[in-house]
């Protein structure tokens, strides 16, 4: 089996091919990324506008590219998939109608991926990880723990309440002046510096919950920047040591979080033994190795997936569409892009959380 997939939700055009063989090394024939970096990078954040009129100017040209680096034909695949959402609608809708008009005129079963998922399966088609498996989502729009009981069922543990952890690492970067995307210029340059140096908040640490916030660290950082008058009177060892106080704040949130979805995750699946962490943020070397004590301490199997995999890509979202498909699993062509999409649409709402539930 062999499906075509599309990832437009934030600012990544991406297209590229997979298929279902045995061996994980075999599966992914192309993966393209296109990124909109530098697009962005003059306004310090994500432009929709700008990110969807992008999209629309490349998704063609790259699914071509896909299709030719895999030296595979349209009439070779077996389904279409897009994300559907969450995201930005604008570039969600760029990919669902690409998607569309291609399964219509070949007459290919459409897919609709919630990103997601995307990220959420990701283990299974770099692992052949085994259902079911606890998943910590942290991205720059979403910080959840989820257990993956099935390639379409999931239940949530718990949610950010406030900013997602990759929105604190941007929002944090961008007031320190370092520029835009935030995650990697964080990493780079707190690995300089002394995490202990500075006293940050750890929210929500100690509770009983799964829940996470990360809008009071990201108002200490604030706050030690105007400590010192502004980020233009720290100096780069300042800079250095506040970025990595902030790393191990948040690895020390995310670990305890963590432990306690993992004593949720054996009440209902006594055999458990996984936990996949998945998303932008699962990029962060810093944090991943933070995150491998697990290991040990709680006797489970971590699984990061390659970098490449973590952040935005159109591989994880055709493996989602061919996990679906495999399941007997389409969507009609009159199917309406969703800028939002929770995974687990019965969970109940965390207090203060609002739409990130």
């Amino acid at each position: 089996m062999i499906v075509l997939g599309i990832e437009s939700s934030c600012d990544e055009t991406a297209a590229a091919i997979v298929s279902d063989a045995a061996s994980p090394e075999a599966r992914i024939l192309s993966n393209i990324v296109l990124s909109q970096e530098d697009e962005h990078r003059p306004y310090g954040g994500i432009v929709p506008e700008i990110a969807a009129r992008s999209h629309l100017e490349h998704v063609d040209h790259l699914i071509k590219q896909a299709l030719d680096d895999a030296d595979v034909s349209l009439a070779q695949l077996d389904g279409i998939a897009a994300t559907g959402g969450p995201g930005l609608i604008g570039g969600v809708i760029v990919g669902v109608m690409s998607a569309k008009a291609i399964a219509s005129v070949q007459n290919k079963p459409f897919i609709a991926v919630n990103h997601l998922a995307g990220h959420a399966l990701t283990a299974r088609l770099t692992e052949n990880v085994e259902l079911p498996y606890l998943l910590l989502l942290v991205s720059g729009g979403h910080c959840q723990l989820l257990i993956v009981e099935d390639v379409d069922r999931y239940t949530r543990l718990g949610t950010t309440v406030d900013d997602a952890l990759g929105e604190a690492f941007d929002k944090s970067a961008k007031m320190m002046g370092l520029g835009y995307p935030g995650g990697p210029i964080v990493e780079r340059a707190a690995a300089s510096g002394d995490g202990t140096r500075f006293k940050l908040p750890r929210p929500m640490l100690g509770r009983k919950e799964c829940h996470f916030s990360f809008s009071g660290l990201k108002t200490a950082i604030r706050k030690q920047i105007e400590h010192f008058g502004g980020e233009e009177k720290m100096s780069d060892q300042d800079i250095a040591d506040l970025c990595a106080s902030f790393q191990t704040a948040a690895g020390d949130v995310l670990i305890d979080r963590c432990q306690n979805a993992l004593k949720q995750f054996r009440q209902r699946h006594p055999d458990g033994d996984t936990l996949v962490v998945a998303g932008g943020v699962a990029a962060n070397q810093t944090l991943a190795k933070r995150l491998s004590d697990l290991e040990k301490s709680e006797n489970i199997k971590l699984i990061v997936p390659p970098a490449e995999l973590c952040t935005d890509n159109a591989a994880m979202i055709a493996w989602a569409g061919l996990e679906r498909l495999k399941a007997g699993q389409t969507d009609p062509l009159d199917f309406k892009p969703r800028p939002r999409w929770p995974l687990d649409p019965d969970a109940p709402a965390a207090i203060g959380a609002g739409v990130k539930a």
